[in-house]
């Protein structure tokens, strides 16, 4: 009998960051492993994950081919397919579409308006939303239901461990994401992804206070909020389902001169917190 499946994105949420929380409910699963994305922000990441590949672990003296096919091979123990046939999974390269042709109830939810529901990451799913609330883990658990009659695939993507991690409030800089920055542009602001303060602070000056380690230490708190949830989410998921967690990619807190992710190359915001198992 075929698994239900939960997919759960922990936006931005470096390996550190998750290593550092206290996470019961999470460890329940599995133990955490470190990763490597294959993006460094969103939206391409995200594309990788809908195709199937999850963080890899870097292998060295080894051909990509050899990766892909792991991680294609895969789905088949997580589902408890063994006859899995990949033939439904060509040409459109989608975990979602393959999965509801072998008659999975496909569930999407997710928290960054880069992956909305006019996006190609929506296709194939007959239940996708992009939560009105940055931060809903608690609204994500609350509006999914599982089917009864044939097995659940839930993808949510997680937006408690992206920035400004649950905080608000003038003394933090300001920072646009793509969305943000297209939405400004569209408007008029040729600066609207720029970092600001309200007392004008450079980004130099971010370096050097303790606005960086304040950042990085809420989102451990982050991670933490979004364990405390997860036993809800547990709890409404029947015994059969395979639980994947991962991030998409991790964020710079000062590292090498760097805040956030996207246009960085730097090792910490590649590397990704990885665990997989039964539902607990």
């Amino acid at each position: 009998m075929p698994r239900n499946l939960v997919i759960m994105v922990l936006d931005s949420c470096r390996f550190d960051s998750f290593q550092r929380a206290h996470t019961p409910n999470l460890d329940r699963i599995g133990g955490a492993e470190k990763r490597w994305s294959y993006a460094s922000w969103t939206a391409p990441s995200h594309y990788t994950f809908f195709m199937g590949l999850v963080p890899h672990r870097a292998p060295q003296h080894v051909y990509a081919s050899e990766v892909y096919k792991e991680d294609f091979g895969a789905w088949s123990q997580r589902l408890n397919i063994p006859d899995l046939n990949f033939g439904s999974f060509i040409p459109q390269l989608s975990l979602a579409k393959m999965l509801k042709g072998i008659g999975y109830k496909t569930i999407g939810r997710v928290s960054m308006p880069v992956l909305n529901s006019y996006t190609l990451v929506s296709k194939y799913f007959d239940d996708y939303q992009l939560m009105t609330n940055h931060f809903d883990f608690q609204g994500i658990v609350d509006s999914v239901e599982f089917a009864s009659d044939q097995p659940t695939f839930c993808f949510f993507n997680i937006g408690e461990t992206h920035y400004p991690y649950m905080l608000e409030g003038d003394d933090l800089p300001h920072i646009s994401g793509l969305h943000g920055v297209a939405k400004a542009l569209a408007a008029g602001d040729d600066a609207g992804g720029k970092i600001t303060k309200g007392n004008d602070r450079t980004f130099d000056d971010l370096m050097k206070d303790d606005t960086m380690t304040r950042l990085h230490d809420q989102q451990v708190r982050c991670v933490e909020t979004v364990d405390r949830i997860v036993e809800e989410l547990f709890e409404k998921a029947p015994e059969d389902t395979y639980f994947i967690v991962m991030a998409d990619h991790g964020d710079c807190f000062g590292e090498g001169g760097y805040f956030g992710h996207g246009p960085v190359m730097h090792e910490k915001v590649f590397e990704v917190p990885f665990l997989e198992g039964m539902r607990p």
